[in-house]
């Protein structure tokens, strides 16, 4: 076939690992024609010019919440900024199918506290027309998207649509709710999903406090979900204090006795700074005695934006703060500049332990930085100490710069340590898969869509120390997480592959502030963050985004199960 398409000149990345070389991409059909030095350009064939620009796979998201979105819109932002081309949902138990009409509130109740969607955002959104898992994979199917889309089985709505309240209450299960819920997650898999996932976090929670159903869930209910799947992987979030070693060694048997590979999310704790080792060590055994078992790890720390204009920030729940929290934006910080407000607020602590260590950790919160990595010199605490006031006084003062709406960040996760070296030590593992963006969740607080943006420029560019080279940093955001999750038709450049590139300048590429929008279902925002230099994102073929603009293209579908 002729080239439909020709990247001519870049340096090609191919997603192996090997080193980069200078060659042509020629696309024809939706897939990878032929890549080569100096190919034939058919007359009127559309030519990219990639001179001193890398081309790479596009990326491959294992972990993302767009179970919601994906339904109502055909643009899967902030992920598409960032040169993903297929995004798998359904993580962490949590989602929307199957369910019965009258289980809806349960859903959408779970998916607010889990996972930071407002409920008034779900309600307008959510169009219900399925209730099955396969009619849901159905309604995703006729959307097309800007990327790729995959699907996981969620534990927690298996459970309440077997159980009812019983499941959402963490009822033990019977062995008929067993032998059902096993049923509709192989008729999941049967219909194109590509695994089960599962909550054991106790931070998963409602608004009201009601933990996530699956929490606890006995090792006889996994076990027999995990026997019935039949393909597809399982994953999970735990927080490994049953005590560890118990829980370890559950889910361990759950894995073997399923045969199914395992995944879980892998970060460092403030509480247990070192214990991200044991469980790496407790991963190489199992790889070493044949269980397969990946961490997922985050090339930066997973940390709450804090702002005047965002869900979250120190002064959060002092009652000074709420009574004009409601305010629009201008209006609201227009309020907190009143001396009197301000003395109020600055005067009156954070009641819950809890919250002050969340919230009123003042060396631990700092401005945010395009390189995730501050030194603790500019944190809010050390900042004040040089400055001689309060440290209160001081944020206070960094969120109501530009007008208000600044940003500081608060990592929660892989920064006890002050600095990054032990998130480069888990994303070099061999036994690590690059997750946990958490695309479409927590879009008050959260916004980690941009990480495969980092990961190029913090880790394979500019770190001083440590940097990752750039083939193994693009192996793993693309062949890495495409074959472990079964697609082994994408994540690498080569003949007959499905045609999903970037072509990026590396030398241009940097992230924008976050900043917020308020475009989702009745008016509710969300934290998006874009990047310059994409050049140009391909899926299937088809341009989708160009120099930082998307284009009229969407060719991403729903993917069915594994691609050989």
């Amino acid at each position: 076939m002729d080239p439909t398409l020709l990247i001519q000149g870049g340096l090609v990345v191919d997603g192996t690992g090997t080193a980069p070389f200078e060659a042509d991409v020629a696309i024809a059909g939706g897939r990878i024609a032929a890549i080569g030095r100096s190919l034939p350009v058919p007359r009127g064939t559309p030519v990219i010019e990639a001179k001193g620009r890398l081309v790479t796979p596009g990326f491959v998201d294992i972990h993302t919440h767009y179970d919601a979105q994906a339904s109502w819109s055909s643009r899967l932002e902030s992920s598409s900024f960032h040169g993903v081309t297929t995004a798998l949902l359904g993580n962490c138990g949590v989602g929307f199918a199957p369910c019965r009409p009258d289980s809806r509130d349960m859903l959408v109740a779970l998916m607010e506290g889990v996972e930071d969607l407002p409920e008034v955002v779900l309600t307008e959104g959510l169009r219900w027309d399925w209730e099955s898992f396969p009619e849901y994979l159905d309604a995703l199917d006729r959307r097309p998207h800007d990327m790729d889309i995959a699907a996981q089985v969620p534990h927690a709505a298996l459970r309440i649509h077997v159980m009812g309240r019983r499941g959402f209450d963490r009822e033990p299960a019977t062995a008929e709710d067993r032998a059902e819920m096993a049923r509709l997650a192989r008729e999941g898999i049967a219909a194109g999903a590509l695994g089960f996932s599962t909550s054991r976090a106790i931070a998963h929670r409602t608004l009201a406090g009601e933990p996530t159903p699956t929490l606890g869930a006995a090792e006889i209910e996994l076990a027999e979900i995990g026997r019935a799947l039949g393909g597809g992987w399982m994953q999970l979030i735990s927080d490994f204090d049953d005590p560890a070693e118990e829980e370890w060694e559950r889910l361990m048997r759950v894995a073997r006795l399923s045969g199914r590979p395992m995944t879980f999310s892998l970060l460092q704790r403030e509480s247990r700074p070192d214990f991200w080792r044991w469980l790496l060590e407790r991963v190489t055994e199992a790889n070493a005695a044949g269980v397969r078992v990946t961490g997922q790890v985050m090339g930066r720390p997973v940390g709450l934006m804090f702002g005047w204009e965002l869900s979250q920030h120190p002064f959060l729940t002092r009652e000074a703060f709420r009574e004009v929290a409601h305010l629009p934006i201008v209006e609201r910080v227009q309020a907190l500049r009143d001396p009197a407000r301000r003395a109020r607020i600055l005067a009156e602590p954070t009641q819950d332990p809890a919250l002050r260590a969340r919230l009123n950790t003042w060396a631990r919160i700092y401005k945010l930085s395009p390189d995730y990595e501050p030194p603790p010199e500019a944190s809010v605490a050390a900042t004040a100490a040089r400055e001689g006031r309060d440290p209160a006084d001081l944020c206070y003062d960094w969120m109501l710069e530009e007008e208000g709406r600044a940003i500081l960040n608060r990592p929660l996760l892989n920064y006890a340590d002050g600095n990054l070296d032990a998130i480069r030590e888990m994303v070099t593992h061999p036994h690590t898969l690059l997750g946990l963006s958490d695309g479409g969740a927590h879009v008050g607080y959260i916004c980690d869509a941009s990480a495969p943006t980092h990961l190029l420029t913090h880790w394979a560019r500019d770190r001083p120390r440590g940097r990752i080279a750039i083939e193994h940093a693009v192996k793993r955001l693309s062949a890495d997480n495409a074959h472990a999750i079964g697609l082994r038709d994408r994540g690498v450049l080569r003949p007959g592959m499905k045609a999903d590139l970037n072509v990026i300048d590396l030398a241009a590429l940097s992230l924008h502030r976050p900043s917020m929008q308020y475009d989702l279902p009745a008016g509710g925002k969300r934290l998006v963050q874009r990047a310059d230099g994409y050049d140009a994102t391909i899926v299937s073929g088809a341009v989708t985004r160009r120099h930082g603009e998307e284009t009229d293209a969407l060719p991403g579908r729903l993917v069915r199960g594994a691609q050989a």
